[in-house]
Order: C-alpha cells, then sequence, then structure tokens
C-alpha cells in the first residue's frame, strides 16, 4: 500500500529519519515484516508513508517524526555488544546511555572484545553516509598485535589482503611501538566489515590481542573515560557532516 500524501517517502528514509534505524538496517526490518502501515504489514521496499497523516509502526511502536537530532560519542569498554538489544542477553552500547531519551543507534559496530570510540545518533542521512565505504570517511584503530610484524606484513597489510573470499581495500599502518614478542600498530581504513581489522592481522600471522578505536573521521578524544559518553559539539558535528559531504541540519 501508498500514502497519497504528496510528502510521503520511501519508508526506509522515513524509519532512518526518525531515528529508528540506517536506511540498510532500516530495509532489513521491512523485509522481516516488522513494519507496519495504517495496520498492514509491509515487506515491499517501494512502499511510501507519511508520518503525519500514516500510522507507521516498528515491532508494534508507533514511529514519530524526530525533533531533535542527537550525536553521541562513547567510549566503548570491552565486553558490550554494539546493538540496541542482544537475543543473547549480553550487555549493549545501550546500557552505558543512561539518560538519553532520545532513539539513537549504533553508527556501524566494534566487536564485544575491541574499545575505544563508537558514535550513536538519530540522524539517518549521516549514518548512512559513515557506514557506506563509498564516502571513505576513515577509522582509525590501535591494534597491539603477537610478535613483531616485519616490513613484509606491513605492506601486504597496507595493500589489501584476502578475508573471507574478498580483498580488503588499502590502508595505511604505522608502527608504534614494538617488543620481541608483540607490536602495538595504527591502522586507517575506511572500510567497516565485521572484525575486518582482527581478520586481516590474522591473515599476516599477527592475531590482535588488544584493539582499540581511537578516531572517526575528524572525531577524537583521549580524554573520554572508557565506558563514558558526551555530546558532539556543534563544530563537531559540522567537521563531521563536511567530512560525509553533507550540509549541517
Amino acid at each position: 500500500m501508498k500514502s497519497d500524501s504528496r510528502s510521503a517517502e520511501r519508508l526506509q528514509k522515513l524509519l532512518s529519519m526518525a531515528g529508528i534505524a540506517s536506511r540498510r538496517l532500516s530495509e532489513d526490518l521491512i523485509r522481516e515484516g516488522r513494519v507496519s502501515v495504517n495496520g498492514v504489514v509491509i515487506t515491499e521496499l517501494g512502499t511510501k508513508a507519511d508520518l503525519e497523516r500514516d500510522d507507521v509502526r516498528v515491532d508494534g511502536r508507533r514511529v514519530h517524526a524526530q525533533r531533535r537530532l542527537r550525536y553521541i560519542l562513547l567510549n566503548k569498554p570491552r565486553g558490550y555488544v554494539t546493538t540496541r538489544r542482544d537475543p543473547q542477553g549480553r550487555p549493549t552500547v545501550m546500557d552505558l546511555l543512561k539518560g538519553v531519551r532520545e532513539y539513537v543507534y549504533p553508527v556501524g559496530r566494534l566487536d564485544y572484545d575491541s574499545e575505544g570510540l563508537l558514535l550513536l545518533t538519530n540522524d539517518g542521512e549521516l549514518a548512512a553516509r559513515l557506514t557506506h565505504p563509498r564516502h571513505e570517511v576513515e577509522r582509525v584503530y590501535e591494534a597491539r598485535v603477537r610478535g613483531l610484524p616485519d616490513r613484509h606484513a606491513l605492506d601486504r597489510l597496507a595493500r589489501g589482503v584476502v578475508v573471507d573470499d574478498r580483498r580488503t581495500a588499502p590502508a595505511r599502518l604505522e608502527l608504534m611501538e614494538a617488543r620481541e614478542d608483540q607490536a602495538i600498530i595504527r591502522i586507517a581504513l575506511h572500510e567497516g566489515r565485521q572484525r575486518q581489522v582482527r581478520n586481516m592481522f590474522e591473515t599476516v600471522g599477527h592475531p590482535v590481542i588488544r584493539l582499540r578505536r581511537i578516531r572517526i573521521g575528524p572525531i577524537a578524544d583521549e580524554r573520554l573515560t572508557t565506558g563514558y559518553w558526551r555530546e558532539l559539539t556543534p563544530g563537531e558535528v559540522a567537521r563531521l557532516r563536511r567530512a560525509c559531504k553533507l550540509p549541517n541540519p
């Protein structure tokens, strides 16, 4: 079914703009039959609606137009899942956001065993740009690995290695600390595949002991304590949106 309103938008765009999920995840919600419009379950991605006129629901919960955009920077500890809820009952990053009333969601993921900077927002357009590799927003990680990678191993990682039958995109690497049995490598990349950094180092024979994300595009904060969050400043939001080639909201 389709709304007759001239202001109707595709459902996945509406859900993203309302801060429910990124467009990609919103498409999954629709395909899974978790979205309804005026009481009718929708599974077609081309369906349009208008939040001012139509009753749009996700898992039975009414979706309202988002009135306040939130941009939250969290320093994620290890032992938390980067999702709004976990079927296995593990702690999620949402458990750390005490006092946040708006429906925000994580942009991209950090593994359960990884830590560092994570952005959560209800700005669906920004989230979509940040998670799509086409926009080449750089992420920077510090990886403590077993052994001491030689120049050949670092060059392989920089050029790209094959992980799950796909070659990774070129990356920038810098040796920060070298010991006899382990090293700290700073790696910058644009892709965000699941467990990508860990899999890359595993491929060259240097498993990751500890992984920490230290920058997302132009956003970094060495003073943010692990497990705590803060709002991005207006200047940081502006820089982040410029990095995604978006105007300020």
